[in-house]
């Protein structure tokens, strides 16, 4: 696992690239915020910006889709996931993660960093640091995810062996970093990057059906004693340590 190292709280009169700044006002990571400029919707003083190169801080006017932004006081939170809501900033059938937050949280632009599909629960990190998020979830990093898994009948040895060997999902094939039982028919699997339902689709070509998930790891971070719906607030450095070295949520 590459470690990544936490950045100096970053003086705002300070120079800095436009699509980095917009990271910081919370609208997601460079590569989003560069699609953000990209498509005309970002204007700096009246004119619309050229390109992300270009070099701002706080005495510029800085919009997006016409409203002025401005850095945000970076958040970063735990969250155990329950089932039966999604990861999500809104959407109008289903409970969010985000409208488990406390009111006084809502206006700051939280996110979830990678995903849990609806019925899954688990470990979730929240933030409105977009470079951040980019760093916990690109495979470059080696940041692993470790499941509990519970699937509808025991697994044969035969077909522990073919996960560990990788299964093909979209002609692609998808390899976990391991796989594990555990008793009857649970057992923990870790993995890289964790795709749309990327387990889910394993099992299932294995002729499994998961009946239960659960991120119990990101990284080095350990889910135990956190309840589900529950969070916890971090500074960057202190989560950042726990995902890297170790710690219990």
């Amino acid at each position: 696992m590459k470690e990544i190292t936490a950045d100096a709280n970053l003086h705002y009169d300070k120079l800095i690239r436009l699509n980095k700044y917009l990271a910081m006002c919370g609208l997601g990571s460079r590569r989003k915020t560069e699609a953000l400029i990209v498509s005309g919707r970002v204007k700096v003083d009246g004119e619309i910006a050229a390109g992300p190169w270009i070099m701002v801080n706080t005495s510029y006017n800085v919009e997006v889709d016409g409203k002025i932004v401005a850095p945000l006081k970076n958040l970063y939170l735990v969250m155990n996931k329950p089932r039966n809501c999604v990861c999500a900033v809104v959407d109008s059938r289903y409970t969010t993660v985000i409208d488990l937050l406390p009111k006084d949280l809502i206006g700051h632009r939280l996110f979830p960093v990678g995903r849990l599909d609806k019925n899954s629960s688990g470990l979730l990190i929240l933030t409105n640091d977009g470079d951040f998020a980019q760093d916990i979830i690109h495979p470059r990093n080696g940041i692993t995810k470790t499941y509990r898994v519970m699937l509808n009948k025991p697994m044969t040895s035969g077909d522990l062996e073919k996960w560990r060997k990788g299964v093909y999902l979209d002609d692609r094939l998808i390899k976990p970093k391991d796989v594990k039982i555990l008793s009857d028919k649970w057992c923990v699997i870790e993995i890289y990057e964790g795709k749309k339902r990327e387990i889910r689709r394993m099992a299932e070509c294995l002729g499994y059906k998961v009946v239960e998930l659960v991120r119990i790891k990101i990284g080095r971070l350990e889910l135990k004693t956190l309840d589900e719906g529950c969070f916890l607030k971090f500074s960057k450095d202190k989560l950042l340590k726990m995902i890297c070295n170790g710690g219990v949520v």
